[in-house]
């Protein structure tokens, strides 16, 4: 994969304006790049040239704390960086005052419609010029496989943007007869600064989906991505000062629960977005409640249900319900976790997610750089060390199937999981474990799945596979969640509205819905006057 990345890094033309770090690394580097020993000492090569700075007010900066963040692949465990710059008060602030003058009294104030639309489409099209590099620091920082990044993440991003820049001059009001003789007005106006937290497992599409809809409403923005995975973010910074967006409308500032809760209580900003756990979600909600009451959208992540009644398509069920699930090792809030299986097709259908299971791992441990790889490690130590917990309580009261244990003895992999029948209270069964662990339940009617699908405090997305569509539109009514999906996982988009029932969050993101998150309304009486 190294190869073909430093390929595509040397063919970039040589006065490109918009030419990375590592284009630039490599262009110095000619012709002696044949004298680089090995792909290791390129790799670190590579590092020695990751961006670690915030971008504040257009330009990259060093923070005034010493606090920083370190990086570790995992993969292999090595260290990426242990340099990343941690913002603390002092640059929230300075990245808040920045943000505000750009909102109210710099040149972003006086952008039209379509002249916020021409800066996110040539943001799109600089982060699409550049998705090696981009895909190259995710993958070293969380080891999701690159080429899930450079097939889905990414594209993901640039189609993103593109969607919401051609809503920027389409954001309409409304209008009321004066029947009564007043004329009224429903104004959508922008909210002001506005920031975004978000967590590791999909840095590209959380930053999107923030971001994308607060600038075409005309915000500006502020976005944190997890400490564990900030470098694409980072490297990404500085297109937006290329595609012509003004200082202080789009900055990036690094760092912990601690950053992220000065953006959540600042008195100064709209509006947070935040992606993550339920107890980080919560402390967000009270930040923010306590500062201003500023508005809050969050995604808290499920436990999310998938139904095979007899009469689905068995192999779609099943390619789904496999690796559909183990799309980035389950590490997606949307994940259906929870498998019922009609008792008919039972016996087959769980003797075939057993071997996909297995196929899955045996291939486990390969370098996610590679573009070959589907199935990278665990995003750290961290979320191994919870996996594993959780599959040691969910033992307790289920059959473990398949997996259950680390997969060779270097790096963050994990062993695809799945436990039968567990008891309603197990843990691995209840709550959001973010890993390759499945759960597979046996029912008998449509009115006891209902049941057993709503019987979980969250509510993000479910899926339904059968071939009869009043059953599918009948169950998919009566199930207590945000997204269904029918006949496939569920999979956003950006038409449609994103985002869950119960303790899976508040507010939309995507489509329409997203974007009016970013607006206030205002209403205008015009009273007239009575002729003589």
């Amino acid at each position: 994969m190294l190869d073909v990345f430093l390929g595509v890094v040397i063919s970039q033309k040589r006065h490109s304006p918009c030419r990375s770090p590592f284009q630039r690394f490599y262009i110095s580097c000619q012709p002696d790049l044949s004298f680089i020993a090995s792909k290791q000492q390129t790799v670190r090569m590579l590092n020695s040239i990751i961006e670690n700075r915030l971008f504040i007010n257009n330009e990259y900066v060093k923070s005034s704390s010493d606090d920083t963040l370190t990086i570790r692949n995992p993969f292999n465990d090595s260290v990426v960086t242990s340099d990343v710059q941690v913002a603390g008060e002092n640059e929230v602030n300075i990245a808040v005052e920045a943000a505000k003058k750009a909102y109210s009294k710099g040149p972003w104030s006086k952008f039209t419609g379509a002249q916020r639309s021409a800066c996110m489409l040539k943001l799109a099209d600089l982060v699409e010029q550049n998705m090696e590099e981009l895909a190259y620091l995710e993958t070293i920082a969380m080891g999701k496989p690159i080429s899930d990044l450079l097939k889905v993440d990414i594209p993901h991003m640039i189609g993103c943007y593109r969607y919401y820049a051609g809503w920027a001059d389409k954001i309409e009001g409304d209008s009321f007869a004066p029947d009564d003789g007043v004329y009224k007005i429903v104004h959508y106006e922008s909210l002001g600064v506005c920031a975004g937290v978000a967590s590791w497992n999909a840095t590209f599409l959380y930053a999107a989906w923030k971001i994308a809809p607060a600038l075409a409403a005309g915000n500006t923005f502020i976005f944190k991505a997890s400490e564990k995975s900030p470098l694409a973010m980072l490297a990404m910074a500085r297109f937006y000062k290329e595609a012509g967006f003004p200082a202080g409308v789009v900055q990036f500032v690094s760092g912990g629960g601690h950053t992220g809760a000065l953006l959540s209580s600042h008195k100064q900003i709209a509006k947070i977005s935040f992606t993550g756990s339920i107890g980080a979600g919560i402390k967000v909600q009270e930040q923010a409640t306590k500062s201003n009451l500023k508005k809050v959208v969050l995604e808290l992540g499920g436990k999310s249900p998938a139904i095979v009644f007899s009469d689905a398509d068995f192999e779609l069920a099943l390619g789904s319900c496999s690796h559909g699930f183990l799309f980035n090792n389950g590490q997606i809030c949307a994940a259906a976790s929870r498998c019922y299986v009609q008792e008919e097709i039972a016996p087959r259908f769980i003797e075939s997610m057993k071997a996909e299971f297995e196929k899955a791992a045996s291939a486990l441990g390969a370098d996610p750089l590679e573009k070959t790889t589907t199935l990278g490690p665990l995003a750290d130590k961290a979320q191994f060390d919870r996996v594993l917990s959780f599959v040691a309580a969910g033992g307790k009261s289920a059959k473990l199937l398949t997996g259950g244990k680390r997969k060779g003895g270097n790096g963050c992999f994990f062993e695809p999981t799945i436990f039968l029948e567990p008891a309603d209270d197990n843990t691995a069964y209840r709550e959001e474990i973010f890993g390759p662990v499945l759960v597979i339940k046996t029912f008998k009617t449509e009115e006891e799945v209902i049941e057993h699908a709503n019987n979980t405090n969250f509510g993000l997305a479910a899926c339904i596979y059968t071939s009869n569509l009043d059953r599918a539109l009948r169950v998919s009514s009566a199930i207590e969640s945000g997204a269904i999906s029918i006949n496939g996982p569920m999979i956003p988009s950006y038409q449609t509205p994103f985002g869950g029932f119960k303790q899976s969050g508040i507010g939309k993101e995507l489509g329409k819905f997203g974007l009016l998150e970013y607006t206030k309304v205002k209403t205008v009486h015009i009273n007239i006057r009575p002729q003589c």
